[in-house]
């Protein structure tokens, strides 16, 4: 095989979380409540939203930037509450501003509640994909 190396080829920086792409995965149990302390790095406000996560009662916390809390300035840090209530499964987080959305992400992993079982027979073995 023959690897041409084209000089014109752009790279450019994109956020990422903790330097993974996609960021970290969130692994939890119905019912708990989990604080996720975000510091921006970048050179943009951003927020992150929580996706498919209820957060009854607790809409401050939600991410939708300048509807539910303003964007996270770069060098400050924001500490998320997220609530989780009847959830089960895996959902994901990400961010919820301009182009940060396609980088900055990743998956929630909601187990039963420690004396709960799956609502469907237990996997012998699990694995998270992104796409």
């Amino acid at each position: 095989a023959r690897v041409k190396f084209y000089e014109d080829v752009q790279h450019n920086d994109i956020v990422v979380v903790n330097d993974s792409y996609p960021g970290p995965e969130i692994r939890v149990r119905r019912g708990d409540t989990v604080f996720v302390n975000v510091h921006n790095q970048g050179n943009d406000g951003f927020t992150i939203h929580w996706h498919g996560v209820k957060q009854p009662r607790n809409p401050w916390f939600d991410g939708p930037e300048f509807i539910t809390q303003c964007p996270i300035q770069p060098g400050t840090n924001f500490t998320y509450k997220v609530v989780l209530s009847g959830e089960i499964g895996t959902l994901w987080w990400h961010a919820h501003s301009d182009w940060t959305r396609g980088s900055v992400h990743g998956a929630i992993v909601i187990l039963p509640a420690q004396d709960e079982t799956y609502p469907f027979p237990t996997p012998d073995t699990e694995q998270t994909i992104m796409l």
